[in-house]
């Protein structure tokens, strides 16, 4: 791997953990010990974690930092392939890492959530902590109360979001931000953000969607973000829990493969539709 190769494969792993435990790390703070109130507190963490991370590995690798946006790139802007997978590497490996930061910043506060509603790592009901590394549709955090956990409360609440609907509900939100992110990169496009603030707009872009798909799916958009913490929490002690997501492959269609879906639906939406060589632009 030459210098420059090692450079990007450092950055992208860099600015993904980045993202990555500052936003679970939000969501720890929500779940484990009720820092945060509302959906909102906890998505502009990861708006702002998203500017950061652009902000400081743009320069280097072009700061993907999701897997879905890698692939939409390479199919519509001409990244080269044969980065594709040091790119993804170095992604989910950053998120890996973030999780394991996390997990041993928190872990009292995980066994204390664990024994409050009397469930056991690794078992049902253990999704209550798993939540904060790996994601399930609907969001678990719902049946945390002051009773212990049910499981036919947890499967009435599964009845409100079929993998069906989750899948395109990830689809649907990886697209509008897959569109976001070309339009804020497309140097033609005179419309977009000025003064270098396009990473701001990404950020709330992406705080915008997790306030409408949070509770639905937990608002991936990126399958690092999901594989690489939910790998790590089924190597920490949830085991099969890590990957008991409606069905034994619900975890892989809905956060992993939709997003990509979508990235390059969005992508292809806006090479297109939306974009405009120079001279073809309105006046």
């Amino acid at each position: 791997m030459s210098n420059s190769s090692l450079r990007s494969f450092l950055a992208e792993a860099f600015g993904t953990g980045l993202i990555v435990f500052l936003g679970l790390g939000a969501v720890h703070a929500s779940v484990l010990t009720g820092a945060q109130h509302g959906i909102w507190q906890v998505a502009i963490v990861w708006a702002l974690g998203i500017a950061a991370a652009i902000y400081c590995t743009a320069n280097v690798s072009g700061a993907h930092l999701n897997p879905a946006i890698t692939i939409a790139l390479a199919l519509w802007r001409g990244f080269a392939w044969s980065k594709v997978p040091q790119y993804i590497l170095g992604q989910v490996g950053g998120a890996m890492l973030a999780a394991l930061f996390l997990f041993l910043i928190f872990s009292p506060y995980l066994s204390a959530h664990e024994k409050k509603f009397h469930v056991v790592r690794g078992k049902p009901g253990s999704e209550l902590t798993a939540m904060c590394y790996g994601e399930y549709f609907p969001s678990p955090g719902s049946l945390a109360s002051d009773t212990a956990y049910s499981e036919g409360a947890h499967r009435e609440l599964n009845n409100l979001v079929s993998p069906i609907q989750a899948f395109f509900s990830e689809v649907i939100a990886t697209m509008i931000l897959a569109i976001v992110v070309f339009a804020v990169g497309d140097p033609n496009n005179k419309s977009a953000p000025m003064a270098n603030l396009g990473p701001v707009m990404i950020g709330l872009t992406v705080a915008c969607l997790i306030s409408i798909f949070g509770p639905l799916t937990q608002a991936c958009f990126n399958p690092a973000r999901d594989f690489g913490p939910r790998l790590f929490s089924y190597l920490a002690g949830w085991g099969e829990i890590a990957w008991a997501v409606q069905g034994s492959y619900s975890w892989l269609t809905v956060y992993v493969l939709a997003p990509i879906v979508g990235g390059i639906l969005g992508g292809g939406f806006y090479r297109s539709v939306l974009e405009l060589p120079p001279k073809d632009f309105p006046s």
